[in-house]
C-alpha cells in the first residue's frame, strides 16, 4: 500500500494561512475606529490583543484594500492580504502601494506593540525596497514586522513581505516618533 502523498512546505503554509484567514474574518466585528476608553490604560501590546480578539474594530483601511492583522507578538507582528486584480497599476501587476500600505502596517505595528500604556506614535519614515512583482496568482501575502529598536522616543522596524513558498516580493524598513498620548 504507497502512502498518499504529503502536501509540500508551501502548500502547508497556504493552508494554514487560509485557515488563520478565516478564523480572523469570523472574529472581527465592523470597520471603524476605536473609542478613546479602548484604548486609554492599555499597553501597546494589549491594543493588539483586543483587535485580535474582536474587541476592537477593524480599521477601514483593512477592508478597503482587503488585508489584517492575523498575528501580534511583542515586538513583531504580521499582516495577511490578498493581492487582487483590483489592486494592480496600469503594468498589469500590483501596486506598489498596496505594497507599502501592508508594510508600513506591519513594521508601524511592531513598534506599537511594545509602547507603554499612555504612549502613542506615527511614522517619519517608511523606506520600500520592491524586488520582485506581485501578481493575483499568488492568493495570499504576509508582511512580517519585526522590531530593530525600540526607545522612549524613537522605534525602529524592518519587515518583508512573503508568499506561502517563502517567495520575497518587497521588504521595508521604518523610524517611528513615540508620544504622549491624548
Amino acid at each position: 500500500m504507497s502512502a498518499l502523498p504529503q502536501p509540500s512546505a508551501a502548500e502547508a503554509t497556504l493552508a494554514a494561512w487560509q485557515a488563520r484567514d478565516a478564523e480572523v474574518r469570523a472574529r472581527r466585528q465592523h470597520a471603524g475606529l476605536g473609542k478613546p476608553e479602548q484604548f486609554a490604560g492599555r499597553t501597546g501590546m494589549q491594543v493588539f490583543e483586543a483587535m485580535l480578539a474582536g474587541e476592537i474594530p477593524y480599521p477601514p483601511i483593512s477592508g478597503t484594500l482587503d488585508f489584517f492583522l492575523v498575528e501580534a507578538e511583542p515586538g513583531r507582528v504580521q499582516f495577511q492580504g490578498r493581492p487582487q486584480f483590483a489592486h494592480y497599476n496600469p503594468l498589469g501587476s500590483v501596486h506598489g502601494g498596496w505594497i507599502a500600505t501592508l508594510l508600513d502596517s506591519a513594521v508601524a505595528c511592531a513598534v506599537h506593540t511594545l509602547l507603554p500604556a499612555g504612549k502613542t506614535y506615527t511614522t517619519l519614515e517608511l523606506k520600500v525596497n520592491y524586488v520582485k512583482a506581485l501578481t493575483d496568482k499568488v492568493p495570499l501575502v504576509r508582511a512580517i514586522g519585526e522590531i530593530i529598536y525600540s526607545g522612549g522616543r524613537i522605534g525602529t522596524s524592518q519587515g518583508r513581505l512573503v508568499g506561502p513558498d517563502g517567495t520575497l516580493f518587497a521588504h521595508a524598513t521604518t523610524t517611528c516618533i513615540v508620544l504622549d498620548a491624548r
